[in-house]
């Protein structure tokens, strides 16, 4: 009874194993900024899945497939972290951006609901202190990064110096005189570059997710939480003044994808006006990049399974 239950057990698990990648790997030409190519935002759906043309019944079954796929990421996720802090090779680092309302924090809280929160930590950088002012605009996001075996998930990031500050220049602090124009930014991206590709080089497997929000969705979120009294506290007066800059932001965000999407650490463009969606794909990759490291748990020597063994005995001899 007990190999008929393993051995259903592992059917099950394959089923489930053939089922993630399923839906990121359909859609991952079209979510991908690919490297050295030009990107437009426009070119980009904030919608369903970028699959428009479905009729709605399609989508609601598409949308349960969706979730039910959720839910064994979820599962996998949870796996995958435990062999990943294991092994102790290497780390995970989750990059989230996106306009105000885009899910960066319902993102966080589905996906990585099963995880151990031993070895994950999550980190939502605000304006910098003046302390980090005195600092290069890497440093406090390097002390931030997860150690090996640790998923590491950084809610808004360094980019928000290539984004924010490019939007609003008069934010620009401590730094030696000079021009604010092209060359700046652009070597701002080398540096991201750089400091990316020593991360990757050293264990440090990158994945990053801009959740794409159009501006009608953005209006409908903002208008729930004042609609809402259980939502005032994530209303801020600011999300309003910020809006005024939407076509700033998706400029800037724009340069920034098409600067910095690279071989090793390319972007991925995630329709974010349906947050099932966005949360389904982000599972799907986070999941299935961590599967394809071909992790291994620590190989025991045949001196300390010995030595486990006594142990054992002398328990049951207890």
């Amino acid at each position: 009874m007990l190999r008929e239950n393993n051995h259903e057990h592992k059917v099950n698990q394959t089923r489930r194993e053939g089922r993630i990648g399923l839906i990121a790997n359909k859609y991952l030409k079209r979510i991908r900024a690919a490297p050295g190519k030009k990107i437009r935002l426009d070119d980009f759906s904030t919608d369903w899945a970028q699959e428009r043309d479905l009729k709605d019944a399609e989508k609601e079954a598409f949308k349960e497939k969706a979730l039910k796929i959720l839910d064994e990421n979820r599962a996998a996720l949870a796996s995958a972290q435990e062999l990943l802090w294991a092994s102790n090779v290497y780390s995970i680092l989750i990059i989230l951006q996106g306009m105000d309302t885009a899910g960066k924090d319902g993102t966080i809280k589905h996906v990585l609901s099963g995880v151990n929160p031993q070895g994950c930590k999550v980190h939502s950088f605000k304006v910098p202190t003046e302390e980090e002012l005195d600092h290069t605009f890497l440093w406090r996001f390097w002390r931030a990064l997860p150690n090996r075996g640790e998923i590491g998930i950084f809610n808004r990031s360094y980019y928000e110096d290539v984004l924010v500050v490019k939007v609003h220049p008069e934010r620009l602090r401590n730094l030696p005189p000079g021009k604010i124009g092209k060359k700046f930014w652009n070597a701002r991206y080398e540096d991201i570059n750089s400091f990316e590709q020593h991360l990757f080089r050293n264990g440090t497997i990158i994945l990053k997710f801009f959740l794409h929000i159009s501006r009608e969705e953005q209006k409908k979120r903002l208008l729930d939480r004042l609609k809402d009294d259980e939502k005032y506290w994530k209303f801020s007066l600011t999300d309003i003044s910020e809006r005024q800059f939407w076509n700033d932001y998706q400029a800037a965000y724009e340069d920034a994808i098409n600067a910095t999407s690279t071989d090793l650490v390319p972007w991925y463009v995630i329709p974010a006006d349906h947050k099932w969606v966005a949360r389904t794909l982000i599972a799907d990759i986070i999941t299935t990049k961590i599967r394809s490291l071909d992790l291994q748990y620590p190989q025991i020597t045949d001196e300390i399974l010995a030595k486990y063994r006594e142990a054992g005995r002398q328990l049951e001899e207890d």
